[in-house]
């Protein structure tokens, strides 16, 4: 990733100083955290809800901002991204620190007020991967049934948020991501209408894989969909359909900033060829990255470092009273809750290793027609 400069030149002397650290730090912490990519046996894929991608709701992101999320999207294949908005200058801004290697595809807006100005997009490094000429907004078919002798059809209720789906190839694999941001609707674990989003897509996705002409076998299924627990009907309604969620994937820890919800999840519908790469290595092959042990860390020390950039919204409160040192309506608060989540995420990047490389299956098979 050759193009800090895009941003760093517009930084003072302190704020490149500072910048600079951190992006070492981070290099350091993604080391350790996420392998190294490879030329052809492996693909790193991942999936991140980026937090109102981009909107100025608690400024807009710094030049700082961009390069941290570069560094760690760089460190992947290919990013399946949610809540990516009608506003595109943020992903420009990251395409231009990524460089020319990279490409994306994203689909149109969401009408209407519950799909939030929210588009889904792919990000993917052509060193590795290539768009294989698929890609579409999925629409569920309406309900067919017999009236009177006669076939009538009747239209159902779309997802909220119009999952977008895109096919790719990588190695000895070709494959089609569906990225889905669900619903939230209530608080609760497993209210009705996000229960059945989850149901309709994969279920269709499901019945697409036995057909004849499906584009690849290799079907995923990624993205933001707000799940709470494994015990969930939200989560039964992924595996009831016939994906599979690789058991490397089951045992991290949520994917939101306090790692207790596991709203994000990659599942499978593949051949036995496209699987998780190094599956005795679990900690090796499937992750959640937490940034914000690196950047924009949750103590006194960076709260204070980001006050100038936090404007007046950090010094008074809703009702333009000043903010108390400490409860809801706290500078604290505002900074880790608000602030800091809007520069990065209130998401964690979820990211799994799969192996692409089948040329020793194919000689095997070969030798013995």
């Amino acid at each position: 990733m050759p193009f800090y400069s895009e941003c760093l030149d517009r930084m003072n002397q302190t704020e490149r100083k500072r910048v600079t650290q951190r992006l070492l730090a981070l290099r350091a912490r993604l080391d350790k955290k996420i392998p190294q990519k490879d030329t052809d046996s492996s693909l790193i894929l991942a999936t991140w809800n980026i937090r109102d991608f981009d909107t100025e709701s608690y400024g807009w992101r710094l030049d700082e901002s961009i390069l941290y999320m570069a560094e760690i999207i760089n460190r992947f294949d290919l990013v399946a991204i949610q809540e990516l908005k009608g506003n595109l200058g943020g992903l420009r801004r990251l395409r231009r620190v990524l460089g020319s290697d990279w490409h994306h595809l994203y689909s149109d807006v969401t009408d209407g007020r519950r799909g939030n100005d929210e588009r889904m997009a792919f990000l993917y490094d052509t060193r590795k991967v290539t768009f294989g000429g698929l890609a579409g907004e999925l629409v569920l078919p309406p309900l067919e049934k017999k009236v009177g002798g006669k076939t009538v059809y009747e239209p159902v209720a779309q997802v909220v948020r119009t999952p977008f789906m895109a096919g790719f190839r990588a190695g000895w694999q070709s494959f089609i991501l569906t990225t889905v941001h669900v619903l939230y609707g209530s608080r609760d674990a497993e209210p009705p209408e996000r229960v059945r989003e989850i149901q309709q897509v994969a279920d269709m996705l499901g019945r697409r894989a036995r057909q004849r002409n499906t584009w690849s076998e290799n079907l995923v299924l990624l993205g933001d969909f707000n799940i709470f627990s494994r015990s969930d009907a939200t989560y039964q309604a992924i595996t009831n359909a016939g994906f599979t969620i690789p058991p490397p994937l089951q045992s991290i820890p949520g994917s939101n900033v306090a790692k207790d919800k596991l709203y994000d999840q990659i599942a499978f519908k593949a051949r036995s060829d496209f699987q998780v790469a190094d599956p005795n290595k679990p900690s090796g092959c499937a992750g959640v990255f937490d940034f914000y042990d690196t950047v924009f860390v949750a103590d006194e020390a960076d709260q204070l470092t980001y006050k100038k950039y936090m404007g007046d919204a950090y010094e008074v409160n809703s009702k333009g009273k000043p903010r108390p040192e400490t409860g809801t309506g706290s500078k604290r608060s505002y900074y880790q809750t608000y602030w800091r989540t809007q520069q990065m995420s209130d998401h964690l990047p979820m990211w799994v290793k799969l192996s692409i490389d089948s040329s020793e299956m194919y000689l095997k098979r070969r030798g013995t027609t």
